[in-house]
């Protein structure tokens, strides 16, 4: 067979038979696994039912840390099919809205292609997107009640599309839990109320962010309230049914959150109802508030808002990672950041019903003045979920109200200060509360130095600790060979060290302090010698009380310190989301 000729082979490729007959793709199809890819913010879009309506409140910290550093986390992208761009998958809107201000600004290509997690569209890719950007958004700066609400809200209309039928709210709430962002039945039932009754007359005042505590104390309002005024037969005596007048109280109050006062939307609803109902003033408010009372013990739910792990670090009140808790009694710390509240002066038009109800609530507003502070100290005493819930808590009420029993109450006994104020020089009125002025690694360092020294004090070995600005903010050295410490000062100095050390470079460690023994003494030292044995064995005798508790207190601050310098920190001293 003779070679064929070049010419030959590309004329028999170019044949008919060898031609493309089929349609060409003028795209590729997207990955069907997860897959890392660039994209410009050209091809990429907000997702456009964000719950998120409002700025971030930490959107110019997360600013600041992308222009420094870049886009630490990039959000993950997702395209639904045959949509021409990509849209950001769970979290990420407040990104990349930042990104497209920098580039604006900048014209950084770092800030214009990103490097980004590609996931499939899954079967229920609405659903899954908003359930997504809920859980993200409270991680990533939290969401208002109202943002929480409305986002809650619109998952039902998708769950109802998805299964063609109305969805009941203990429904919905297995549903929510199932797709990763669990709220309570009761809960829904506040942001259903809030979102029918309280939306309509103060949007500005929901939107301006609006706490839990003060929307749950609104709705109970409204619930008393109606009730009193049906039982009273008030559309009978009047021409306006109590929807209308609520609303009509509500809407006056619709300005910004800061001088919001719930007590004088009561004070205002009362003393409306009152003339409606030709009632005296007094007598009205006690039926409220006492028909208000006895149904919220006999009512009400645990508090169950999602518990998402906002703060890894950061202590949790109860189930709820956004509770604002009860009034709790002034501790030294927040009595002096208390402010009173101004309170309203009388109308020119009130009645004197109306004027003395107003005169009733003169110091409504010093109770709520310090509510954040207190709710501040509160959750940093909280380090893991009460094992109960309200309902049953109420009922334990009750039953002691009829046993004479006096039931402990947490969160007015959490704040009492533990009496150890004496012999120290930072004196200890809160084991666990860290001021945000001793917030920093070189004042906690000085305080846990201080406190070792203490300790080691009682067992007259304070030179033996010595402070340093490395590690935890002190080490030990090796005691000298005359006089010989005794065994409780060798077990206190040896403890002492074996916090620090590890904490210590390699060429500032002690290498010469014996811990062998620690483990056959330290029980003994924070416990006691068991009976019968003690100091026959020369065993140390135990560290004080006083000495326990400073104890307490350097480990407390030493793990804050930790916690710093390691990056993991609580609360709003973190800056997440980029």
């Amino acid at each position: 067979m003779s070679d064929i000729s070049p010419q030959d082979v590309a004329k028999k490729l170019l044949s008919d038979r060898f031609m493309r007959n089929g349609p060409v793709a003028s795209t590729l199809s997207d990955p069907i696994e997860d897959t890392y890819m660039v994209v410009t913010l050209d091809e990429l879009r907000p997702y456009e039912h964000d719950p998120r309506l409002t700025r971030n409140p930490l959107y110019d910290d997360i600013k600041a840390s992308i222009r420094e550093r870049g886009l630490d986390a990039p959000p993950p992208i997702t395209r639904r099919p045959g949509a021409d761009h990509y849209i950001i998958r769970n979290g990420g809107n407040t990104r990349l809205a930042i990104l497209r201000e920098l580039w604006s600004e900048t014209r950084d290509e770092r800030f214009f292609r990103i490097a980004c997690q590609f996931r499939p569209w899954p079967e229920r890719g609405e659903i899954i997107a908003l359930t997504g950007h809920l859980a993200e958004n409270e991680l990533h700066g939290g969401l208002s009640f109202i943002e929480r609400a409305l986002g809650v809200q619109k998952t039902r209309e998708l769950y109802e599309q998805e299964t063609g039928k109305p969805l009941s709210q203990s429904e919905l709430a297995r549903r929510l839990k199932a797709d990763g962002y669990p709220v309570s039945q009761p809960h829904i039932s506040r942001m259903q109320e809030a979102i029918q009754y309280l939306l309509p007359a103060i949007p500005t005042l929901l939107y301006a962010g609006l706490g839990r505590r003060q929307v749950e104390q609104l709705t109970s309002l409204r619930r008393t309230a109606d009730r009193v005024w049906a039982a009273r037969g008030g559309r009978a005596q009047s021409h306006v049914d109590f929807p209308t007048l609520f609303q009509d109280v509500l809407v006056l109050f619709d300005s910004a959150a800061g001088g919001f006062s719930v007590q004088r939307v009561q004070d205002e609803l009362v003393g409306q109802m009152a003339e409606l109902l030709d009632m005296e003033y007094d007598t009205l408010l006690f039926e409220i508030t006492d028909s208000d009372r006895r149904w919220e013990v006999l009512s009400r739910e645990p508090n169950d808002e999602p518990e998402l792990n906002t703060t890894p670090a950061s202590p949790q009140l109860s189930s709820a990672a956004l509770t604002e808790p009860p009034s709790l009694p002034a501790t030294p710390e927040s009595a002096s950041t208390t402010h009173s509240a101004p309170v309203a002066a009388p109308h020119a038009t009130d009645t004197p019903s109306v004027a003395a109800g107003r005169q009733v609530t003169t110091a409504a507003g010093t109770e709520e003045a310090g509510d954040d502070q207190r709710a501040t100290l509160l959750q940093e005493h909280i380090v893991s979920p009460a094992g109960t819930t309200e309902r049953l808590q109420s009922i334990q009420r009750l039953v002691a109200d009829h046993t004479g029993e006096v039931l402990p109450d947490f969160e007015h006994n959490v704040l009492q200060a533990i009496p150890i104020q004496v012999g120290s020089l930072y004196p200890i009125s809160d084991v666990w509360y860290i001021e945000p002025s001793l917030d920093d690694p070189d004042r906690l360092r000085m305080h846990i130095a201080q406190f070792a020294r203490e300790i080691a004090g009682e067992a007259e070995v304070q030179d033996l600790v010595e402070s340093c600005k490395a590690g935890i903010g002190f080490r030990c050295r090796q005691p000298g060979a005359e006089p010989t410490p005794n065994r409780y000062a060798q077990a206190t100095v040896a403890l002492l060290h074996a916090l620090s050390t590890p904490y210590l470079a390699a060429d500032e460690r002690v290498t010469s302090i014996d811990l062998s023994f620690l483990t056959e003494i330290l029980g003994t030292l924070l416990l006691g010698a068991p009976a019968g044995t003690g100091a026959q064995q020369g065993l140390p005798h135990r560290l004080s009380d006083n000495a326990l508790v400073k104890l307490f207190r350097l480990l407390r601050l030493s793990r804050r310190l930790s916690d710093i310098e390691t990056g993991i920190l609580d609360g709003d001293h973190a800056i997440t989301g980029s």
